[in-house]
């Protein structure tokens, strides 16, 4: 199993989780590669490309960049096919859209 954590920007995560769902593989009524997909907004401390996506965070005292996580669980061979789609939906025409990162998770128990 992997996780996928995506840091997209916020006007492209409603097209990103259509296409998500729309991919066949994140429908959990059939049990598929995809699972458990969690959505979170973040501030991000960081520099923006540009200036006005910026806003100051008193709570951190610094610069920050509004943010959405996507958060996904999914089998290792579904991965790939993942990874390209959020990048390639994701991408909001700017240097750095975002990032994806992919970890393998060594155990996912259900809470019974």
């Amino acid at each position: 199993m992997k996780e996928i954590k995506a840091f997209i920007h916020p006007h492209r995560a409603a097209a990103v989780i259509q296409a998500l769902r729309n991919s066949g593989l994140c429908d959990t009524e059939a049990g598929p590669a995809c699972c458990h997909i969690a959505v979170s907004q973040v501030q991000c401390v960081q520099g923006a490309s540009e200036v006005a996506q910026q806003h100051y965070s008193v709570e951190l005292g610094e610069p920050v960049v509004q943010q959405i996580k996507l958060e996904l669980v999914c089998s290792d061979d579904a991965a790939d096919a993942l990874v390209d789609l959020i990048t390639r939906i994701g991408h909001a025409e700017r240097d750095c859209s975002g990032w994806v990162q992919v970890v393998t998770l060594e155990r996912r128990e259900p809470i019974a």
